[in-house]
């Protein structure tokens, strides 16, 4: 199904990026306000911060849940700040709509969940409230939009998707892949859908949220998720992840937006350029399947195993190096050796099949 979306307009003077900053939990009083003022302060007009918190092991920091709730109205009636937080059950949405939240996000673990989903959309009937959904923690793209559907269904047209990076096993870089060509995607089937990037998550470090968010205005995002903490050595959860909200203001001021829209005429020539390689490309690739399909039916003559292993070793190492000396990165080129010899794979198996 198609969404229906009306803007969502999350400030009346709409500008690229908008961005949504405060800590990840709801502390304390003292914390919740003094971090708010600092961020109205550097013009920040959205502020986050984690109610509930449920944690990956149980033990740690969980939020103080509804007492949170009136500091959050608190910096609504002090800052005249909007205010968002996470909910993940039919309760929550209850408490937060009672208290006068005005955006609601859907975390990622409850966006792998249709069931929770689906109560949190039963949940947001009639209620006005703009919504966004983060990716689910598995790099899913029809888990990700059939969660926004079913908020949709609910009749909230204001919604919004949050890229917070997929988890992985094996953990260098990033805290949460980042994976672009998924919210890349995303964005190409439902271009109308704004999409909001979270670096804080993705980074897992605070010194990584500044080359994410340029990334992502790279990418044309909509808008910034980030945290933001008054003093985040001292965070009660995620403390590697926060910036002050001087530094969230002098990496807010580094980053170059560029215009999407612009379009000039040396620009259509070099789309002309890469259209014709990439029917030369295609091409190519169907010479090379002919060429496959003709090693299948000597395989099948022969009766020799479709997979040779050393062929197939051959090719990747070769390809990776030659990749390598034109500029290319070797594993890039690999995966793409990788899928086309998957195709031949496929193609061979017909014929020997037959």
């Amino acid at each position: 199904m198609e969404l229906e979306l009306e803007p969502l307009k999350l400030l009346s003077d709409q500008e690229r990026p908008t961005v949504i900053a405060g800590p990840c939990s709801a502390e304390t009083e003292e914390q919740v306000v003094c971090t708010a003022k600092q961020l109205a302060a550097r013009g920040c007009k959205i502020f986050r911060a984690g109610v509930w918190k449920p944690r990956t092991k149980p033990g740690g920091f969980e939020g103080n849940g509804e007492q949170a709730l009136p500091w959050m109205k608190q910096v609504k009636e002090e800052t005249g700040m909007k205010v968002a937080t996470e909910v993940a059950t039919p309760e929550h949405v209850e408490l937060a709509m009672k208290y006068g939240i005005d955006i609601l996000w859907v975390g990622a673990r409850t966006t792998a969940n249709p069931f929770a989903m689906q109560a949190l959309a039963d949940a947001l009937k009639g209620a006005e409230v703009p919504v966004l959904v983060k990716n689910p923690v598995n790099p899913d793209l029809e888990l990700w939009i059939g969660a926004m559907e079913r908020i949709n269904q609910a009749g909230i047209k204001r919604l919004g998707a949050i890229h917070r990076g997929f988890s992985s096993y094996d953990k260098k870089i990033y805290r949460n892949l980042p994976m672009w060509q998924i919210p890349i995607e995303l964005h190409r089937r439902i271009p109308e859908l704004p999409i909001f990037c979270d670096p804080s998550h993705i980074g897992g470090r605070r010194e990584l949220i500044a080359p994410l968010c340029q990334q992502a205005m790279d990418l044309g995002f909509d808008g910034l998720i980030v945290e933001s903490h008054c003093d985040p050595d001292k965070a009660w959860s995620d403390a590697k992840q926060q910036v002050t909200p001087d530094v969230l203001d002098y990496i807010l001021n580094l980053i170059v937006v560029r215009d999407e829209s612009v379009t000039t005429e040396g620009i259509h020539i070099l789309r002309k350029q890469i259209d014709e390689l990439d029917n030369q490309l295609m091409e190519l690739m169907a010479k090379r399947m002919r060429v496959c399909r003709e090693i299948g039916q000597y395989k099948k003559e022969h009766n020799m195993t479709v997979l040779q292993a050393a062929r197939y070793n051959e090719i990747l190492e070769k390809r990776g190096a030659q990749g390598a000396l034109c500029g290319m990165d070797p594993q890039f080129v690999a995966k793409v050796f990788e899928g086309i010899h998957e195709e031949s794979v496929r193609q061979q198996m017909e014929i020997i099949n037959k």
